[in-house]
Formats: C-alpha cells, sequence, structure tokens
C-alpha cells in the first residue's frame, strides 16, 4: 500500500500537485503579508503542502477528530470561512475544478480529478480543517 501511496504522490506531484501546491503557498504569503491574514497564511502554507503530496493523507474536521470544539470550529470559524471564501477560496476552487476537469479527460487521471475535487471543497472552507494520515482515521 505505502508504494501506491509513492507512486501515486510522484504522479500527482508532477501532473498538477505542483502548480496547486504553489498556488496554496502564494495565497498563504498574500495572507501574511497583510499581517491580520496570518491565520490564513498558516492554513494555507499546510494545505499547500497536503495539496503537494494528498496521497495517503485526509482533511478532517477538527471538531469530528477530536470532539471538542475550538475557534476555528465555532463561529470564529466560520466568519473565518467566510472572508477566506470572498479573497481566496473561490479561486484556489477554481484552480482545483480545472485541474480535475483536465484530470478527468483520460481514465488513468480519474483518481487525481476525484482528489483535486476534495481539495476544491476544502479550499471553500478550510478554517477548522486539519490534515491527518488516513491509518489514523479508523473510525471503528
Amino acid at each position: 500500500m505505502a508504494v501506491l501511496r509513492f507512486l501515486g504522490n510522484v504522479l500527482w506531484f508532477v501532473l498538477g500537485g505542483l502548480v496547486m501546491g504553489l498556488a496554496w503557498w502564494l495565497a498563504g504569503l498574500l495572507a501574511a503579508i497583510t499581517i491580520v491574514g496570518l491565520p490564513w497564511a498558516r492554513s494555507c502554507f499546510v494545505l499547500g503542502s497536503f495539496s503537494f503530496l494528498p496521497f495517503g493523507r485526509e482533511a478532517v474536521s477538527r471538531k469530528a477528530l477530536t470532539g471538542e470544539d475550538d475557534l476555528g470550529t465555532g463561529t470564529i470559524g466560520l466568519l473565518g470561512n467566510i472572508i477566506w471564501f470572498i479573497f481566496a477560496g473561490v479561486w484556489l476552487a477554481i484552480g482545483h475544478l480545472m485541474s480535475a476537469v483536465a484530470c478527468f479527460i483520460t481514465i488513468v487521471g480519474i483518481p487525481f480529478g476525484i482528489q483535486h475535487l476534495k481539495l476544491a471543497l476544502i479550499a471553500l472552507s478550510p478554517v477548522g480543517q486539519t490534515v491527518v494520515d488516513s491509518d489514523r482515521l479508523r473510525w471503528d
């Protein structure tokens, strides 16, 4: 299984993950420049790293993972996601959607297109999300 994850991540990185990961990091740099955008900048760098190598990891709600509320999963997180959506989320989501369409053209690209769709949804509201190894997500 680890070999498949590795191969999937290598193909992903070469065929679109690099571009979208850099887009996330650019959004993070722009957010950091504003100073008030520092909370979003950190999320951009975490999700940008996830966008570089997504196979074997998942983005999940911190509330679902820990069972507890925090700043990002409550009302402040909702406001943060609204602000994020207006200024950056929609653009990153469009980038992932365009990449997904390009991937869906070929049969081999379908798993990559599905991953782009997941990342597009995350791009719309990343506040309150965290990235964990897929092996850690055992909901038994």
